[in-house]
């Protein structure tokens, strides 16, 4: 099984972050590429759908909001993995109380790519993903 992590230091808050991310259904309102969420089998499924039409199931595995993270897999992921389980977790940042860092990671068996494919292409929709989150809170 193959895995990537893509992190980001934002000028933000641990619960200012946590607040805008930390809602299993909340993507629209950072990532711009996610034009809407629906909650399903009481609030443990998400049906996204992409803006250019797709959908995507995940289902929410763990969900911790003290410490501010949680984990979802998704059966049929939109890439060319199988397997597929990720994670987003705030951190703060000792000292800075106005700072905060998100790592979000993702597992996963490559799918008609090879591993080191896959890899890079997970990374980088993770790290766009950060990217637009840095872009959403304006830090």
């Amino acid at each position: 099984m193959a895995s990537t992590t893509a992190s980001a230091d934002f000028a933000a808050s641990p619960d200012r972050v946590w607040g805008l991310i930390g809602g299993f259904d909340s993507l629209p309102d950072w990532l711009p590429s996610i034009t809407g969420s629906e909650l399903l089998e009481g609030g443990r499924v998400r049906r996204v759908t992409t803006k250019d039409g797709g959908v995507i199931v995940e289902r929410l595995e763990h969900f911790d909001e003290r410490a501010r993270t949680y984990s979802y897999s998704a059966p049929e992921p939109p890439l060319p993995v199988q397997d597929y389980r990720a994670t987003i977790v705030v951190h703060e940042v000792p000292g800075e109380p106005e700072r905060s860092q998100v790592e979000w990671s993702g597992s996963f068996t490559a799918a008609g790519v090879t591993e080191e494919e896959a890899i890079a292409i997970v990374h980088r929709v993770l790290s766009g993903g950060l990217d637009a989150l840095r872009r959403t809170l304006g830090t």
